[in-house]
């Protein structure tokens, strides 16, 4: 009872360092207005974002500016710009999710494995993923897509096979210093099975670490496709992603300069957000880190 109190006060100072602090508020309320975006697309896109419409060129076939009938103007096939980037959300979302969410299974199920059980099992993995730190992340990305037939999850798949790693060493370093607190010695020495070991005294430690993580990377992850639909190995056309409209508009960049601006601000915007939320859950999960007194 008394402990439950505790974890219960401790979450209440947790939520309140959070809550003051006024950058992760601004990013939490991009993160759930870019979310409600993406979930109601077709309602709040004024067009369909693959529409090519006979008005939306110039008479010399360039881009329309932004204007009362096309808010942010229009590409070089004539369709709304900002329709395209709103579907765009709904890319970037579910492939930061996913493939952020698939990274985080795979690397706490192969980090708690070889931190708990140690031995030639942990020694193999661990090296193998020191192996897998020494590429490249974007190179070996790049590569995955290449051979693979690049479709929206495919591409999330793509990411979460090189975005483990870091969370695999960071989950590893942590079960190996828990394995050898006196709780999990005792629970050992009373016959406690290692499944609930694991559930039940380990997994609980690796939350607050596996929430910053999981918030961070997904910036990570979004940066990652657009730097893949830019370099044409991600999410195809003509299904809109920031990354893609990048790529198709960059010759276009002197004369119709918008193309790149709104696509590359939704990046940096949503990238951001989730940095500033992900800093601030961690300070407030960890005050002493981050050199609080609260």
């Amino acid at each position: 009872m008394g402990s439950g109190r505790f974890l219960t006060r401790e979450r209440k100072l947790a939520l309140a360092r959070f809550f003051r602090n006024w950058p992760a508020v601004f990013g939490l309320t991009v993160i759930v207005a870019i979310v409600f975006t993406a979930l109601f697309a077709p309602m709040l896109a004024p067009y369909d974002p693959e529409e090519q419409f006979f008005d939306g060129l110039s008479l010399t076939g360039m881009p329309l500016p932004p204007n009362d009938t096309y808010l942010l103007g229009t590409d070089l096939l004539g369709r709304d710009l900002l329709s395209r980037i709103i579907y765009g959300a709904r890319v970037s979302l579910v492939i930061g999710v996913v493939a952020n969410g698939v990274a985080l299974l795979i690397g706490i199920l192969l980090g708690t494995i070889a931190g708990y059980f140690q031995g030639r099992l942990g020694l193999v993995i661990m090296r193998f993923t020191d192996l897998m730190m020494a590429f490249p992340a974007l190179l070996l990305a790049i590569a995955l897509a290449a051979i693979l037939r690049p479709s929206m999850w495919i591409v999330a798949m793509v990411i979460a096979m090189v975005n483990w790693v870091q969370i695999a060493r960071v989950v590893y370093s942590q079960v190996l210093s828990l394995r050898r607190r006196d709780f999990i010695q005792a629970a050992t020495a009373l016959g406690a099975r290692t499944g609930r070991i694991l559930f039940r005294h380990i997994m609980p430690h690796l939350i607050p670490t596996v929430v910053v993580w999981g918030t961070l990377g997904i910036a990570t992850t979004v940066l990652l496709e657009a730097t893949l639909s830019y370099l044409g190995v991600g999410v195809q056309p003509p299904t809109p992603s920031w990354g893609g409209i990048i790529n198709e508009s960059q010759s276009y960049f002197i004369d119709a300069p918008w193309l790149i601006i709104f696509p590359g601000l939704a990046i940096l915007l949503m990238s951001l957000s989730f940095n500033l939320v992900g800093d601030a859950l961690r300070d407030a999960i960890d005050p002493e880190r981050s050199g609080s007194n609260v």
